[in-house]
């Protein structure tokens, strides 16, 4: 396929949508603790919910669309989102909300296995660069709803989170017009035509090796995220006295490192390799994240600022990795690391919840400092002969 400029765009697009919405859940946790006196482990099991009804659906979903791909599932999938979105707005009780965040957390299901290999067929072979340009839009969403929360939603309360559906509709036009692009490309056109695949010249268990060791480092960066996502702002506000607001300014800093961070990883490892990329990634953010817990403010600014920027270039090259160590199934390995990382994030979410009302917000930011340490892993990733350009 050729690259596509305006398919990858409008991908990534959709993809900060999407994001925006899912990182609207978290960003109002002192707002729902407030209102429905929530400890936090059941603020964990929010995370919880809406991460494992994603993570549990993906990889279904990426084998399925792998044999019978589905052209408007995108626009569908953003439609379950909408319907979280209204829940969420007017839910009356906890109940509600833990529904919502399942609802939150299947439009996601459906989102990201397609949406990856799209952009993958768009990419024209440069398949690291594409994954990192989607997968940026991503956390531009995750980013700027914090800020969202701050300046609209804590003002104005629970309510006017409904408004939020309006986003989800407009994702919708935008994916309806990918599914039409998509439903034009050789993966329909071809009739089920078997595609050539470039062998990595590994065996069997070298490549179960490599996954595992992959899921591995997706493990490591994901409960650390988790803590930031779902506990920062908590944190902030014990730690320094900050009020809400200032504390989510503080988490979208952190979100916008994490966002500018993941551009790079993915052009990065098309010219140096994919291994360098995560180990570098990984590891090489452990010295910042045993220094965190120790800082004082301005220190921890900068410190989270540089988290985000080294950690967040990880993702794109292991899910390039994944794919590439598995070639044409990349619906399943989208969906198998996607739902990974939603799985992990959300019992991280809820382990790292209950470690805090058992001990003190703290403690989680120094149990989870030592956790880029796994990154040690990356030194028995396998070298694979890397595929040819435009190999899908």
């Amino acid at each position: 396929m050729k690259f596509s400029a305006r398919i990858l765009a409008s991908l990534s697009f959709c993809h900060l949508l999407n994001d925006l919405m899912q990182s609207l859940l978290p960003s109002i946790y002192p707002m729902l603790k407030q209102t429905f006196g929530l400890s936090f482990a059941q603020i964990g099991l929010i995370t919880l919910v809406n991460q494992t009804t994603a993570s549990l659906l993906q990889p279904v979903i990426g084998v399925y669309t792998d044999r019978r791909p589905l052209p408007y599932s995108l626009a569908a999938g953003m439609a379950f989102t909408l319907v979280g979105m209204m829940l969420l707005g007017f839910g009356p009780t906890y109940g509600a909300v833990i529904v919502a965040s399942a609802m939150i957390g299947l439009g996601s299901a459906v989102f990201h296995p397609e949406s990856s290999r799209v952009a993958r067929l768009a990419s024209g072979g440069r398949h690291g660069f594409a994954q990192a340009f989607f997968q940026v839009g991503g956390n531009l969403g995750s980013a700027v709803g914090p800020l969202l929360a701050a300046f609209f939603v804590l003002p104005y309360g629970q309510r006017s989170i409904a408004w939020f559906s309006l986003t989800a509709l407009l994702g919708m036009v935008f994916l309806w017009n990918v599914g039409n692009w998509y439903k034009q490309t050789s993966v329909f056109t071809s009739s089920g035509a078997i595609r050539a695949v470039h062998p990595t010249g590994l065996s069997p268990g070298q490549t179960r090796k490599g996954l595992i060791l992959l899921l591995a480092l997706l493990f490591s960066k994901y409960i650390y995220l988790a803590s930031f996502g779902s506990y920062y702002t908590f944190y902030l506000i014990d730690r320094f006295n900050l009020t809400v607001r200032g504390a989510q300014v503080h988490l979208f800093l952190f979100l916008g490192a994490v966002a500018a961070g993941t551009i790079f990883g993915g052009p990065i490892g098309d010219r140096i390799g994919r291994r360098r990329v995560i180990l570098w990634s990984i590891l090489g953010v452990l010295p910042f994240s045993l220094a965190l817990p120790y800082a004082n403010l301005f220190w921890t600014r900068l410190l989270t600022i540089a988290i985000g920027l080294i950690l967040a270039s990880a993702f794109s090259a292991i899910i390039v990795f994944a794919q590439e160590l598995v070639p044409g199934r990349v619906g399943a390995i989208a969906g198998l690391f996607f739902g990974f990382a939603f799985g992990i994030a959300g019992l991280g979410a809820a382990v790292l919840g209950e470690l805090a009302d058992r001990t003190s917000i703290t403690v989680v930011y120094h149990v989870c400092s030592f956790l880029p340490a796994i990154g040690v892993l990356g030194f028995w990733l396998p070298r694979i002969e890397k595929p040819v350009a435009g190999s899908q």
